[in-house]
């Protein structure tokens, strides 16, 4: 196949931002190219400057061996589609598709011909004297590319040319595309964001980031083949996963060896490993590759996606100490004063305020008309050192309440397979403070001042699960044992056979199904 274009070390700034870095791209007849990535990535960019828009900074634009990169964007025989089409409104469907020919000062029975070739290719043949903005975005859509299409260009460019129509038109549309530029054999460069659009139409998917290409290949090269972790997410859905290349054919994560049919790594290299959906087969428990335990079960229509939990994650269980209200009242003031004792971590110790002292207490005043009083005193002594402070609280009147003030050293949980860290302190609340919770499991983790982080760089790993055995709005005073956890390994599974949530199961797939990737940045 013939090379058409060819984008060779093309670079783009703007007021000295560097949008496209160096980028090369090689475009063939004939041939359907989807640049694909997020808003910002450079994709829109890199079509102006093939369109002849924008003129690049550096590098060449070649088209049949010929270097147009500073040759306007009339006289190259490329034509867009732009995103909102850019019809002329005072203008009929036929006189739109006829515009550029027109210009172009064409014979009116060669414009006749062309303009109802167009009409029919595209669909439209009961609304050629139809006012445009009468029409469907679908059927808008068709006038420009067909208004594009009569001139008979080398190359069409459509710039997210299908956003703009709902979910169902924009599938048809998709069709509809691919089978236009089959009909009429020229090039089509098309960018997007969708990759479900980029996948159906595509001979040739250009992914792109931060104004760079992560990869090129073919939909078939680019959903199974991912080069890294930003590709394998961009295209359809994955598990990707932490890993080590043992040796060729054999990486291992979660502590268990498994068969790939990837070759070329480093023996011990850490590694990033794509497992799809619906490459895992759900089979008997103990009768796979590893077992796991139903989470979440979804119907799609079509199939069901299933969440399985095959290891758990990170825990801490801390005791929550739960004692009747302590309100105190002073009947000659009219007031009432209540707070809770609670448990601190040493190191909190030096930067400890007043303000912080009354929000760990959850310290409050108030009247016999339930008006909030202020705290003028708040007297504590605490050291830094492990033991136990009194802590006191109270109003102008000489309403006041003593706690107690709990100075731990932590207990950190390392988890060296999950390569995370977890703390969490025991805590006393109040029977009316659980039932009062609105959000419980969100003030569980604040009450126990819950954190957990990655051992590796020390970054934030959510709490991903708190369990306990008490009924909130039944609960009475007592000891009771809250655990926090980080989410444990969970896989993504496709499958039409239906299944239960809390089913415990044995799940499988075959060595091609593995594909490891190189870390990013390596």
């Amino acid at each position: 196949m013939k090379k058409l274009i060819q984008v060779q070390n093309v670079t783009k700034t703007f007021d000295g931002q560097v949008v496209l870095k160096s980028i090369s791209l090689d475009i063939y007849e004939n041939e359907f190219v989807t640049l694909l990535g997020p808003s910002g990535c450079g994709k829109t960019t890199l079509l102006r400057i093939i369109a002849g828009f924008l003129e690049p900074t550096e590098g060449h634009v070649i088209m049949d061996g010929e270097d147009i990169a500073t040759v306007p964007a009339y006289k190259r025989d490329v034509n867009t589609v732009f995103q909102h089409y850019a019809l002329f409104p005072h203008l009929d469907v036929y006189e739109n598709i006829a515009f550029g020919l027109k210009i172009k000062k064409e014979p009116k029975d060669i414009i006749d011909q062309k303009v109802k070739r167009m009409i029919s290719l595209v669909g439209l043949e009961e609304f050629e004297h139809r006012d445009v903005t009468t029409l469907s975005g679908g059927q808008q859509q068709r006038v420009a590319i067909a208004r594009a299409l009569v001139n008979e260009p080398r190359v069409l460019l459509l710039d997210e040319s299908l956003s703009a129509l709902d979910k169902n038109l924009r599938k048809e549309m998709q069709l509809e595309l691919k089978q236009i530029q089959q009909e009429v054999g020229i090039t089509f460069i098309f960018v997007t964001h969708d990759q479900e659009e980029a996948l159906t139409m595509s001979d040739k998917i250009v992914i792109m980031r931060d104004g760079e290409i992560e990869q090129i290949g073919t939909p078939l090269e680019v959903y199974n083949e991912p080069v890294n972790e930003y590709c394998a997410r961009f295209i359809g859905d994955s598990n990707i996963i932490d890993g080590i290349m043992k040796k060729d054919e054999l990486v291992n994560f979660d502590d268990v060896d498994y068969v790939c049919v990837d070759k070329g790594f480093k023996e011990n290299e850490p590694v990033d490993i794509v497992l799809r959906p619906e490459d895992i087969d759900i089979v008997p428990r103990n009768k796979g590759l590893l077992n796991g335990e139903v989470k979440s079960v979804l119907f799609k229509g079509v199939h069901y996606a299933v969440i399985v939990e095959t290891s758990s994650g990170t825990s801490k269980t801390v005791t929550m100490h739960v004692t009747s209200n302590r309100d105190v009242s002073n009947p000659e003031a009219h007031e009432h004063i209540s707070a809770s004792s609670f448990y601190m971590d040493l190191e909190d110790v030096p930067t400890l305020t007043k303000s912080e002292v009354i929000t760990r207490a959850n310290a409050q005043a108030w009247d016999d008309d339930d008006e909030y009083v202020s705290l003028n005193k708040v007297e504590y002594n605490v050291d830094e050192k492990v033991g136990t402070y009194d802590c006191t609280f109270a109003t102008e009147k000489g309403t006041e309440i003593t706690i107690k003030i709990y100075v731990v050293e932590p207990t950190v949980i390392e988890d060296e397979s999950n390569e995370e860290g977890i703390q969490a302190f025991d805590f006393i609340k109040t029977v009316d403070e659980i039932k009062e919770s609105v959000a419980l499991d969100t003030d569980l983790i604040r009450w126990a001042d819950a954190a957990a982080w990655n051992l590796e760089d020390e970054s934030r790993v959510e709490i991903w699960d708190v369990k306990y055995d008490f009924d909130d709005e039944t609960i009475t005073e007592g000891d009771y044992q809250v655990t926090f956890s980080t989410q444990g390994r969970e896989l993504k599974i496709e499958t039409t056979d239906h299944i239960e949530e809390g089913e415990r199961i044995g799940l499988k797939w075959a060595p091609e199904d593995v594909h490891v990737m190189r870390k990013m940045g390596q």
